[in-house]
C-alpha cells in the first residue's frame, strides 16, 4: 500500500513539474526509465530502506 502511495506523490511531482516547464517530458521520461532500472539494480534493497527511513522520520514529525 505505501509504495503505491510513493508512485502516486512522485508522479504527482512530475506532472507539476512538467506543467510548469521546470522538467520536459524527455527528462520525465529519463526519471522513469532510471527508476526501473534503479528498481532492477542491486541497490534495489539498500534504496527501499532509505526511503522507509526517511517516510519513518517524516511520520514521527508529524507532517
Amino acid at each position: 500500500m505505501m509504495s503505491i502511495s510513493i508512485v502516486l506523490l512522485l508522479s504527482s511531482a512530475v506532472v507539476v513539474l512538467i506543467r510548469s516547464y521546470r522538467l520536459s517530458l524527455g527528462g520525465a521520461l529519463l526519471c522513469i526509465v532510471l527508476g526501473f532500472y534503479l528498481a532492477a539494480s542491486g541497490q534495489a534493497p539498500m534504496i527501499q530502506q532509505i526511503i522507509d527511513q526517511v517516510l519513518g522520520v517524516v511520520s514521527s514529525i508529524g507532517v
